[in-house]
């Protein structure tokens, strides 16, 4: 009996520093180690504790336990530094890793590698000083012109081949793929079916679909390769991801959104003052800044497309509001979007960054949510009159705003926490917010995401959209200043609706759709559901509600129907008592 107590009250303590310390960095693998003591508690209290603290699946060292209290663009630098020491090999099919490190450690340490699956084996391998791949790419041949010409230029994409396959084959050992893609939603619903409560899903969810440690090194180094052209003409510029990539909700296989950074240049605007005179570069001047981004999108679009390997189906998209070039990086598998000093776009993305970091709960929710959103065609990766996924988070991040107590700031609250350093005004628009976590208290609310699911369906399928707008700064309803079907305000500017493109039968059918998953969440019978073996909980949201049963959503409008009729009869047998 003392030992159940003592078990129970360290249990209790844990669930404390859960709730009051979420967004401490130390605190994933102190209740990772209690794994077996959280469970005395969830067999006694039937409580759900998340052991698995989502955000820590980025951290695989002791060493890179800090990077989770790091500010964004510290996060940013490192990663953009690691990739600056990284190089891609495609393989042979049977491949020996440890001949192949052997080597490769022969030009310099390396940090780590990981071998994943894109049109044939691909390695990545990030050496531990930058100075091992011009030692490597120094012994490499260039490929013969038997057939085709070759375009010389030595990249750090290489092709590594055995020269006796047969005889090499015999000491081959089968080598660990990293998955770059998500599973197929049938095996997810799958996986659902069989975790303990929705929170348990929504985690399993989480999982399941974030950008694992290998796919986000993978993305950064695309962004470098692509910085490797781009310096043949702007030596002191920097590619760098926004938006999916770097902001904690990315989901594997989305697209890499990054831009071309002239920040570095932009620093030496100042003319030399010292002596007698004055000096500056002499530079080609342009009308507009529109059209030098054009220019610029315009040559680096061709040196993509005519020198770059492994690009193809480069587009230009000059005269979009805002220019890119869009093109397919076959040696990564990714479909990339280039722009140009995209600076508000970088501090949207840290904002949600922030809220991503702040508390477990939000990202789980957002996965959930915008999984739910794409099964039912409610988003699409096709420009159009939906809801994109930018709209439905900065939703999502309001609902949180708005809970009490609130689970994440608003904007006006972390403006008022920034400091000197974080003063940014873009284009006359204010983009100031503390970067600090440490400033930032946490959250007080303990709701379970069962409670938070359910009531996210509720909230907007009883949102009055037809008078209210979206608001993240103020963190409340504000009336719509223009007639759109769905107003939510721009973060950063605030003259523009960022969900402008929505039109009134989508924005009909997301209600219909919230109101009903709603409902599912709030009647249905979990025991029966798993005696029946029929998905329950999360896991029924994700089937088409139509192909399930299509009588299901009117029986069940009119059991809404006849409960109401129901209360109000009670109410009136009181009244008459």
């Amino acid at each position: 009996m003392y030992t159940f107590v003592r078990e129970l009250h360290l249990c209790f303590l844990i669930v404390f520093l859960c709730c009051s310390w979420r967004a401490r960095g130390d605190l994933c693998s102190f209740v990772q180690s209690q794994k077996r003591r959280l469970n005395v508690l969830k067999s006694v209290l039937n409580l759900h504790v998340c052991v698995e603290e989502p955000w820590c699946s980025f951290v695989h060292t002791d060493a890179e336990v800090s990077t989770r209290r790091k500010t964004f663009a510290e996060v940013q630098t490192e990663r953009l530094e690691q990739a600056e020491r990284t190089i891609l090999i495609k393989c042979p099919p049977k491949i020996n890793e440890k001949k192949l490190l052997q080597y490769l450690s022969s030009h310099g340490k390396i940090n780590s590698h990981f071998f994943f699956e894109n049109r044939g084996i691909h390695a990545l391998i990030e050496f531990s000083e930058k100075n091992s791949i011009a030692s490597l790419q120094d012994v490499i041949g260039i490929p013969s012109a038997t057939e085709h010409h070759v375009v010389p230029f030595k990249s750090r994409l290489f092709i590594f081949t055995l020269k006796n396959p047969v005889g090499q084959a015999a000491a081959e050992t089968p080598i660990h793929l990293s998955p770059q893609s998500h599973i197929p939603v049938k095996d997810l619903i799958q996986k659902l079916c069989g975790a303990e409560s929705i929170s348990s899903q929504m985690y399993t969810l989480l999982n399941e679909y974030q950008l694992t440690e290998e796919n986000i090194k993978l993305r950064f180094l695309a962004c470098s390769l692509v910085r490797d052209f781009a310096r043949a003409y702007f030596p002191d510029s920097v590619v760098k991801p926004f938006g999916s990539s770097v902001n904690t909700f990315g989901k594997l296989g989305c697209d890499v959104d990054m831009f071309l950074d002239f920040h570095k240049t932009g620093k030496h605007t100042t003319k030399m003052k010292k002596g007698p005179f004055e000096m500056e570069y002499q530079m080609k001047r342009l009308p507009s800044e529109r059209l030098a981004t054009q220019k610029i999108l315009s040559v680096i679009g061709d040196c993509l497309d005519n020198f770059g390997p492994g690009c193809v189906s480069v587009q230009k998209i000059l005269n979009a509001r805002c220019p890119l070039v869009k093109f397919s990086h076959q040696p990564t598998g990714f479909q990339c979007d280039l722009s140009v000093s995209n600076s508000i776009a970088i501090k949207s993305s840290e904002l949600l960054y922030i809220y991503g970091c702040l508390d477990s709960r939000v990202r789980a929710l957002v996965f959930s949510i915008r999984c739910w959103a794409r099964i039912h065609g409610l988003t699409n990766s096709v420009p159009g009159a939906w809801i994109t996924n930018f709209s439905l988070t900065m939703m999502i991040m309001f609902f949180l705003q708005k809970r009490s107590p609130p689970i994440i700031p608003t904007l006006d609250q972390l403006r008022e926490l920034a400091d000197k350093e974080d003063q940014h005004i873009i284009g006359g628009y204010d983009c100031s917010f503390v970067s600090d976590f440490s400033k930032i208290n946490p959250t007080k609310n303990t709701e379970t995401l069962d409670v938070l699911l359910c009531d996210f369906f509720e909230y907007f399928g009883n949102f009055d959209f037809r008078k209210n707008s979206i608001n993240l700064r103020k963190g409340k309803e504000v009336n719509k200043p223009e007639s759109s079907p769905l107003y939510i305000w721009n973060p950063f500017e605030q003259d523009l609706n960022i969900s402008k493109n929505v039109n009134q039968p989508q924005l009909e059918k997301f209600v219909a759709l919230a109101r009903e998953s709603a409902w599912i969440l709030q009647k249905e019978d979990k025991t029966l559901r798993m005696v029946n073996k029929e998905p329950w909980g999360l896991a029924a949201l994700l089937i088409p509600f139509g192909k399930s049963n299509p009588n299901k959503i009117k029986n069940r409008m009119k059991g809404i129907g006849s409960e109401t009729i129901k209360s109000l009869l009670d109410s009136l047998k009181k009244l008459d008592s």
